[in-house]
């Protein structure tokens, strides 16, 4: 059973910044992308960034790019969406999601999920 947990969501200030982490449950974590989502209230859930295996290469949706940074330890079986200048209308659950090897950007693509971390951004 594959397991993903984020943490690091919070309430913070236009401008401002976070960093969620994405820790997953799995002996083989090099093997797998690690994607993030987004759903703000009222909107269908919308990819945010991702990054393969090796963390060589990285995909941003054009509303994150040059504003967040996605990374990660595979010794800490760990990813992290690094988020800066924030706006309120990054407000929204973020997510992240694994799948075994392939870069791929569709949601539905992905078979594990973690349960989700509410990022708010007040003006």
């Amino acid at each position: 059973q594959v397991q993903l947990a984020e943490s690091g969501g919070g309430l913070v200030q236009t401008g401002g910044s976070l960093r969620l982490s994405c820790t997953a449950s799995l002996r083989t974590f090099t093997a797998y992308t690690v994607a993030w989502f987004r759903q703000a209230p009222g909107k269908g859930r919308e990819f945010v960034s991702l990054i393969n295996w090796s963390g060589s290469s990285t995909v941003y949706a054009d509303s994150v790019k040059g504003r967040f940074t996605i990374s990660r330890d595979n010794a800490k079986n760990t990813a992290y969406l690094q988020m800066t200048t924030l706006k309120t209308e990054d407000t929204a659950v973020y997510y992240c999601a694994a799948r075994y090897m392939s870069i791929v950007t569709n949601e539905n693509q992905y078979p594990y999920w973690g349960q989700g971390t509410q990022v708010t951004v007040s003006s």
